[in-house]
């Protein structure tokens, strides 16, 4: 039989014993009700009943008040509280809708006519006062006839209380012995169903329940403690503990999917905290070494089972340049074309190793072209990057696979983050470079001058060293311009710029001060030093042979004035001392160098040395 079966007839007659016993305890309980009714009922009518008393008595003293002292006060505090009690019909009536029987509504009413008797005296005796009849009124409410009608009127209420008090008493004791008795009654049923349950439960332990529960205890403790490397026992016994073993089973085959699940999820959680901090990073870079030191370090703990590099687009080149590599993937990070990545070609994803046969990229070596996968660098509808991941696992084996789907969609996170913190940093180059450089000579332009001179002499002025600025002009450039056109012009400018800036480039900062106009600034470099190294930018010059359309553009020549600081000036005077040569250099015949306050005929010699 099963356990089902012999805890069924034992529950049965539990449940019926239990039922017996509830019905006992609110039979108890309704007798207790009764005993509390009856109880608050006693009270109530004791209340009622010295409420009367107390009015009566007010009364009379209110009336005998009147007629000691005569004073109308008394008087009105007799009516009011004569208004306030009620007629005679209005007391019985609040008594009797709160149960009072008739024999003691008649007691009451007795006692309540002599009352009204009473009143009738004290009205006389006010009446009296106020006619002036003092011994009259006295005589009514001090005589031995009205003293008679009070107590009267007192022990009829006072055998109204007494009925009342022995019928509440009564009906007091009955209700608690009814009470006592089905309480009794109750307690011997919860007696025999506590027996019953104990003898059933006794018997179920010991045959069929004790023995593989103690099998069991074990498994399950051990899988509370999430031990699911517990092997739950094999039950033959076709029964609840049967079931019971097989459901711990499932329940250890539950859980232990839940811990793979969890763990699953504690690491995709780790991955997209990754992500976000990686994301924070990029969006801190200041250039884009920055951002490739950042993919270096992030990219091997987003997906620590893929080795890669990470390429940019050369524009200049048209190729596609290693910028970062971590894990030390096969093959070499020569730069290719991006024809050869078909990643690029079809601007998505691309991974040959799949479930489905596909072509695989020319760049990746044929050994490990099934566990790469080639992920491009897309912003705004263009591909400036690409990512060349290899999975790790089991590359070394003749199955390798690409990564799994998890690892995909953080890739394609990974991937869509770098190329847009990419684009935004080339973006903020182009402009910076936009707003810096001019875009003719590719020299500073007078929007960085500013900026950089400060800096300059703030470190002349801490290391006390002198600091030498350079106006350089083009000689006759507008009779050029006029003579072979804008683009020889900008030619000659062009040439102009680069001589400058390859003189100077070690030690120097070269501008373009504004058309054939420019500046140099070097530091550390004092008078001396100044004068030779303009006479070797005007001698470079000089010696340039220019050439538009087939057609030699003669001789170029530069017109150059030095100034130092502090020799000639404090400092934000250093470019207009410069300026002021220059002019000078320019006045006294052009092709000349003219040192800030130099004599015409130190220039002179300045321009023939």
């Amino acid at each position: 039989m099963r356990i089902a079966t012999i805890t069924n007839w034992a529950y049965g007659a539990t449940v019926c014993l239990t039922i017996a016993a509830g019905v006992t305890m609110v039979m108890a309980s309704n007798a207790d009700r009764v005993e509390r009714e009856a109880v608050r009922q006693r009270d109530l009518f004791d209340q009622l009943a010295f409420e009367i008393e107390a009015d009566e008595a007010q009364l009379t003293d209110q009336a005998r008040l009147a007629a000691v002292t005569g004073d109308p006060s008394h008087e009105i505090a007799y009516n009011r509280t004569l208004a306030a009690i009620g007629p005679i019909e209005q007391r019985v009536a609040k008594l009797k809708d709160n149960g009072a029987k008739e024999e003691e509504l008649r007691s009451l009413e007795e006692g309540l006519r002599w009352a009204a008797t009473l009143q009738d005296e004290q009205k006389a005796a006010i009446a009296a006062i106020k006619a002036g009849d003092e011994i009259t009124a006295h005589k009514i409410v001090f005589g031995a006839e009205y003293e008679r009608e009070l107590e009267r009127a007192h022990f009829l209420l006072g055998r109204f209380r007494y009925m009342l008090d022995n019928r509440s008493d009564r009906a007091i004791e009955e209700a608690s012995r009814a009470s006592q008795r089905l309480r009794t009654v109750s307690e011997v049923m919860v007696a025999i169903t506590a027996v019953l349950f104990l003898f059933v439960l006794g018997f179920v332990l010991k045959r069929r329940i004790l023995k593989p529960v103690v099998k069991l205890s074990d498994v399950v403790n051990r899988l509370a403690d999430q031990d699911y490397a517990v092997e739950p026992p094999q039950l033959s016994q076709i029964d609840e503990i049967g079931d019971m073993a097989h459901a711990i089973r499932v329940f250890r085959e539950n859980g232990i999917e839940r811990q793979r699940l969890e763990r699953e999820r504690d690491a995709d959680w780790h991955v997209r905290d990754l992500l976000s901090r990686m994301t924070q990073r990029l969006q801190g870079c200041e250039s884009v070494a920055d951002l490739f030191e950042v993919v270096r370090l992030f990219a091997p703990r987003i997906a620590p089972e893929l080795a890669g590099r990470l390429y940019t687009l050369d524009t200049r080149l048209g190729m596609m340049a290693c910028a970062s590599e971590w894990l030390s993937p096969h093959g070499s990070d020569a730069a290719f074309t991006p024809d050869d990545c078909w990643a690029l070609r079809r601007g998505q994803s691309h991974m040959p190793g799949g479930d489905l046969v596909d072509v695989p990229c020319k760049h990746v070596p044929p050994e490990t072209a099934e566990a790469t996968v080639c992920v491009p660098l897309t912003a705004q509808g263009e591909t400036i990057g690409l990512l060349v991941l290899e999975n790790m696992v089991g590359r070394n084996t003749a199955d390798r696979r690409g990564p799994n789907g998890n690892t995909q969609v953080y890739i394609e996170l990974m991937s869509e983050t770098v190329g847009l913190a990419l684009a935004n940093l080339k973006l903020r180059d182009a402009l910076h470079e936009k707003a810096l450089f001019d875009a003719l000579t590719g020299l500073r332009n007078r929007h960085e001058l500013a900026d950089t001179l400060r800096r300059n002499v703030a470190q002349a002025d801490a290391s006390k060293t002198p600091l030498s600025c350079l106006m350089v002009d083009i000689d006759h450039f507008k009779q050029l311009n006029d003579r072979h056109g804008h683009d020889a012009g900008d030619m000659t400018i062009r040439s102009v710029a680069g001589a400058l800036d390859n003189t100077v480039r070690e030690d120097g900062i070269a501008f373009r001060y504004g058309g054939e106009e420019f500046l140099l600034l070097l530091p550390t470099c004092d008078s001396e030093r100044a004068l030779d190294r303009a006479r070797l930018i005007q001698d470079r010059i000089l010696a340039m042979t220019l050439v538009h359309d087939g057609l030699p553009l003669g001789p170029i020549s530069v017109s150059i004035g030095v100034a130092t600081y502090p020799d000639h000036g404090p400092a934000h005077t250093l470019i207009a001392t410069a300026d002021a040569a220059l002019l000078r250099a320019k006045d006294e015949g052009r092709n000349r160098i003219v040192l800030a306050g130099e004599n015409k005929e130190t220039a002179a010699s300045a321009a023939t040395g």
